[in-house]
Order: structure tokens, then sequence, then C-alpha cells
């Protein structure tokens, strides 16, 4: 873990639980793309810096996501770098108790502040396209999070951060972190059509190639909204969907899990309703959702 990869001649990839990239702009300074779950894992990049002699001039960060932003304040600390983030994710990058809270839909508990869900906060500035090194194209990426982007770099290496889900890790957990169902299907059909000397998925392996991983994650987009439909054969709440799609996949139910599994149920309820594919009726007080 933390094994420093050459992707191209100015291209790396850290190997981590979330990839972190790291791009050569000179014989000695680099960026990075994210930077990681926390201060441990910012610990390792600033070893490959310093192993390498090379300053870190910027920080990218496609998403505030805690496992892609907690390394920032670490390395800002260190070197001093720069750090970026798109629209509304600066505002989450800055303020990172944003995360759990948007997450459990109010003030979260002490299960839901740790560092999984809650980074710690960094000076992030508005990432915009004249802030980016000479030939860096920035590719929107919007669906997983709300203004998530990608990179495409000089050597033709596209970052695509977190628009992927390995085969492994989709058939494990089933129910993959969405925000807006309809923009995530629409990045994926985007992306099954992009060319590249090399794609780096943040959660799935490098690849040439990642049309085919594209439409799997696209069946199983599609796949859970079906199963979500069949649910509401009958008129239920929002907690009885919850718990049908856990026991029916075998999944393990805890503040984590409600929270992620919940905010992305939550997003395929709104999906299927503005699809016209799902109804909803207040009853004794109740939210019930029903098959139209």
């Amino acid at each position: 873990m933390y094994e420093l990869v050459q992707a191209s001649e100015r291209c790396y990839y850290i190997q981590s639980p979330a990839k972190i990239g790291l791009v050569r702009v000179s014989d000695s300074d680099v960026c990075l793309i994210d930077s990681g779950n926390d201060r441990d894992a910012g610990r390792k990049v600033r070893q490959h810096l310093d192993a390498n002699g090379w300053r870190l001039r910027a920080i990218y960060n496609t998403h505030s996501n805690a496992d892609h932003i907690g390394g920032n304040r670490y390395l800002q600390n260190q070197t001093g770098c720069r750090i970026y983030a798109p629209g509304i994710e600066r505002d989450f990058t800055v303020h990172p108790v944003l995360e759990p809270s948007f997450l459990y839909g109010g003030y979260p508990c002490k299960a839901l502040r740790h560092k999984f869900l809650l980074a710690q906060d960094s000076d992030a500035e508005p990432l915009t396209a004249d802030v980016l090194p000479e030939g860096w194209e920035m590719i929107p990426l919007p669906g997983h999070y709300f203004d998530m982007v990608g990179f495409r770099t000089p050597d033709g290496v596209v970052y695509l951060a977190d628009c992927l889900s390995s085969r492994q890790t989709l058939e494990k957990y089933r129910i993959g972190f969405i925000y807006d169902v309809a923009a995530y299907l629409q990045t994926l059909e985007r992306v099954k059509t992009m060319q590249a000397a090399l794609f780096i998925p943040s959660h799935a392996e490098p690849a040439e190639d990642v049309s085919e991983l594209c439409q799997v994650n696209i069946d199983a987009v599609n796949q859970i909204g079906e199963h979500i439909i069949g649910l509401c054969r009958e008129p239920k709440s929002f907690e009885r969907i919850l718990q049908g799609l856990f026991s029916d996949f075998g999944l393990v139910m805890d503040f984590e899990q409600y929270a992620l599994a919940g905010s992305t149920v939550r997003s395929y309820l709104a999906w299927l309703m503005d699809a016209g594919r799902l109804t909803a009726r207040f009853e004794d007080s109740m939210l019930l959702w029903e098959r139209a």
C-alpha cells in the first residue's frame, strides 16, 4: 500500500484506498490529484516527495469526500502547497463537517464524526481552468458528488476520480454512493466513449479502455433502480425500502452505512419519482413511496 506507480513519462499514482495522482510539471515540481484519507496518507506522500527530491506545488481535489481530501491539511502545513477544489466541493473542503451533516440530514452524531466521513479542514481555493498546469484539461464528472471533476494530462492520462467502481466493489457493497443518479448515468455514458492513453479511476484498476466497466456500473445503477421499484409494489416508507435492500443484498447496517446508503437511496427515490416511475404521498404523517 502507498507504492508509487509510474503510469507515463510524467504521470504517476500512489496505490491507496483512493488512488492519489501525482504529476511532474517540471524536473523538480509536482502536483497531486487528491491527497488520500488522512494525515497518515499525507505522510506517505511526503516520503515519496522527499525520496525523489520533488517539491509539491499544488493539490487539485477532484471532489470533497474525506478519503480524497484527508491529507490536505498535513501536506499544506508541511509544504506550503496551494489547494484547489471545484465548485461546491471547495465549500465542503474548507468546512468538512458539511459532509457528514449532508449525508445524515442533520447534525451528525459522534458515530459519524470520524476521519472516513469528516476530514480536517484545509485552505482551499476555487478550482478553475486558469489555475491548472499548462496542458491540463479539467473534465466535469458530476453525479457521484456535487461538482466532481477529473483531469486529462498532456501525457494523455485521465484521472477519473470516483465515477467508476470495480466489479469487486460493486459485488461487495451493491449500493455505491451516488448524489445525482441522472447526472451519474450521463457521466458514465460520456466516459464510456472517451479515449486516453490510460485511465486511472480512484477505486478500480488503471486501464486503457474503461468502456466495459462503465457499462457494468450503468447496469448496476439500473438494477438498483428496478429493485427499489419492485420493493414499492405496495406503499412503503423510506425506512422499509432501505431495510428491504439491506435484507435482500445481505448487507450489514451501522451508522455509517445508514448515512451513505440512506442518502443514496433517497437520491434513487428522487430520480425514480422525477422519471414518473414512483409516486409519493403522505399518509398518517408518513411519506410513502409506491410504484407508478
